[in-house]
């Protein structure tokens, strides 16, 4: 199964050079106000606090690009920004036998994906991917894709048990 939100890029690029605006022109009516025209008040703040919010919860959500593929023997993420110095795109890919758990965590509009992999040296790693802009259908169909493999994991681990014991 192949999952991505590759296609909004110009919706995201569009709302962030929406919101630098709106922040911009809004320091500087406020500026204005402050130095010049005085006509607001207190609630001139607003001016700086509102689209300042809006600015950083676009950002803390983290990065918009998610692509997940499941087809053949591997599974694929890659999860990146449509701006490309703020944050290193992450890219994973492993073996679907590794596996073994995964969770999505919902916070209000924050959502992240937490893969948990089997490995060599440690034992288990947890990668961790930023699925914010998903939405409900795409998450619950990666949850569905996931649920298939670690299914089919355990049923592999619970079927070499039978025959080892």
């Amino acid at each position: 199964m192949r999952l991505s939100n590759r296609n909004k890029v110009s919706i995201y690029n569009s709302l962030c050079t929406l919101l630098l605006m709106t922040t911009v022109f809004c320091v500087i009516a406020f500026v204005a106000n402050e130095y010049r025209f005085n006509a607001m008040g207190k609630e001139s703040y607003l001016l700086i606090i509102v689209p300042a919010l809006l600015l950083i919860i676009f950002y803390i959500s983290g990065r918009q690009i998610f692509e997940y593929d499941s087809d053949g023997e591997a599974l694929n993420f890659k999860n990146r920004n449509i701006i490309p110095f703020l944050d290193k795109p992450l890219h994973d890919e492993f073996p679907k036998y590794k596996l073994i758990k995964y969770d999505v965590v919902s916070i209000l509009f924050f959502k992240r994906l937490y893969i948990t992999v089997s490995s060599k040296n440690n034992g288990s790693t947890i990668l961790k991917y930023q699925i914010s802009y998903l939405n409900r259908k795409q998450v619950n169909d990666l949850k569905l894709s996931l649920n298939k493999v670690v299914k089919a994991n355990k049923d592999k681990i619970n079927d070499d048990r039978r025959i080892f014991a």
